[in-house]
């Protein structure tokens, strides 16, 4: 260890470091766990604009055009990489996984790749590249450590993600996700309480919980000797309900092949469980949803948003959509925008079917030709356009709850609004008036006005609540999350034994 006292020797400066996310959800909470790591390793994070000596890159590889923006991105570095030698460049996540050697091979002046099952490597990496004065590669095909047993720095004050499982057990044709993050495992459900609880603990006011397929928890628990139990995500949903001071609990994604009842019935019954669903559809053609090995077919689908609309009428419902799956048709596409005009989606992610290598769907026949792909994408996006605003223009003269948000208003500055999220997830933007609102604090207002992708709220705030979470803003400090005790994967270590007393 080097001692603090000596002083003939300088000290080092405190490197800094900066992580770059792309993808989805599970992405950035994996970043919040990158970041939590260099920080416990002495790393201090970069001030915004500010050139790092470590930049980390934690990618996706669900569509193409990840693979380009990553390898560009990398590529404006290089120059900087060149001037200033120490300077670390670092790669993780899903493309790292996908591509492991080929990363060095496109960008040789990376020092540091690593995969989806094993972030908890990255400081002891960068220091092996540092020492060695050689790039290091390491790829695992297997879970090392369950994420959330690693410490996080979290983003937010007010809201945080929380994993209750990794991997996925689906076999889409189209998802490579589970070749890279692997068969699914779930924490218990005690781990995750525990974790919910200490970032209530320390303010956090909102929780979403996060899975490649959420409502399949309980297939798969760390501990083996705990069997599978098909009603634990409900259980867990009531269990959230109990945390004193938790408001707000959301949950993505489900699965509506295993989208059951009793989730609906828990989602209803427990008050702190927000009124919004995120399911993906992909395709409204039972022939496509077939080829897709998406093993349910568009009236189960619509039946769940039904069950789901009785029991909280005022639902929003979200989803995500493919459009140009190989041998996609006309009429499956109309059969696509059918389901959509049904369904009355809040809101939309639509995505132009991209080809992933390694995927069964890359090898099939009858890829559909872009012109007609972009076509029937402008379409899609016509028609959630107009479904949006109309169910926006809905909410006009009624009185929402806002979790006031930081970063979500691209104007705000200009329009002397400030933005938060109702309790259905729709966006707000709302004037404060003369009261010092923060982001983390919850007020009331009246919606005046309505656009596709968000609404208005100019009349005067009905209330407005100060809380610890923008007491916590405030003053720039965000919660984090250690192991909290949580497992590891695989037999525990054998403790020695003690015998007489022990402190």
């Amino acid at each position: 260890m080097t001692s603090t006292v000596a002083q003939a020797q300088p000290v080092s400066p405190v490197r800094t470091y900066q992580v770059r996310t792309y993808g989805c959800q599970m992405n950035v909470h994996d970043s919040e766990r990158l970041a939590g790591l260099l920080e416990i390793a002495g790393y201090r994070r970069a001030a915004d604009g500010a050139d790092a000596d470590v930049v980390v890159f934690n990618t996706c590889a669900v569509r193409e055009n990840a693979d380009n923006k990553l390898y560009g991105n990398l590529s404006h570095l290089a120059p900087r990489k060149q001037s200033d030698p120490g300077m670390q460049i670092a790669v993780g996540g899903c493309l790292a996984q996908k591509d492991r050697d080929a990363v060095l091979k496109k960008a040789p002046y990376v020092d540091v790749v690593f995969g989806t099952h094993n972030i908890g490597s990255l400081p002891a990496l960068l220091e092996r590249a540092r020492h060695n004065r050689e790039a290091q590669v390491e790829i695992v095909d297997a879970l090392e450590q369950f994420p959330s047993t690693l410490p996080a720095a979290r983003d937010s004050a007010y809201a945080a993600w929380v994993s209750i499982s990794v991997g996925c057990n689906n076999t889409c044709t189209f998802c490579i996700v589970p070749a890279l993050r692997g068969k699914e495992v779930d924490r218990r459900p005690g781990d995750i309480l525990a974790e919910v609880q200490a970032l209530v603990d320390q303010g956090v006011l909102e929780v979403t919980l996060l899975g490649q397929n959420v409502n399949a928890y309980g297939v798969s628990f760390v501990d083996p000797e705990t069997p599978r139990d098909r009603g634990a995500f409900a259980a867990l949903l009531r269990a959230c309900g109990g945390i004193d001071g938790l408001e707000r609990v959301r949950f993505t994604s489900p699965h509506p092949a295993e989208f059951t009842d009793d989730v609906i019935e828990a989602m209803a019954a427990t008050p702190n469980i927000c009124p919004t669903l995120h399911m993906p559809l992909q395709s409204g053609s039972d022939r496509i949803l077939k080829a897709m090995r998406r093993s349910y077919r568009a009236q189960r689908y619509l039946g769940i948003i039904d069950r789901v609309r009785a029991a909280m009428p005022h639902a929003a419902i979200t989803t995500d959509l493919i459009v140009g799956f190989p041998g996609e048709t006309e009429e499956d596409f109309q059969a696509t925008l059918d389901v959509v005009e049904q369904s009355r989606f809040a809101t939309a992610f639509t995505f132009q079917y991209s080809r992933r290598p390694g995927t069964p769907a890359a090898e099939l026949a009858d890829q559909v030709p872009k012109a007609v792909v972009q076509q029937r994408y402008d379409r899609l996006i016509e028609l959630q356009e107009r479904i949006s605003w109309e169910e926006n223009r809905a909410q006009v003269g009624t009185t929402v709850e806002l979790l006031v948000a930081a970063g979500e208003g691209r104007k705000d500055a200009h329009t002397a609004r400030m933005s938060g999220r109702a309790r259905d997830g729709r966006l707000v933007h709302f004037t404060p008036g003369a009261s010092p609102v923060r982001p983390g604090d919850v007020v009331t207002c009246v919606v005046t006005s309505a656009a596709p992708h968000h609404l208005i709220a100019d009349g005067a705030l009905l209330s407005h609540r100060r809380t610890r979470a923008g007491d916590a803003h405030e003053a720039g400090i965000k919660p984090k999350t250690v192991g909290l005790g949580l497992p590891g994967l695989g037999v525990p270590a054998p403790q020695a034994s003690v015998s007489g007393c022990s402190l």
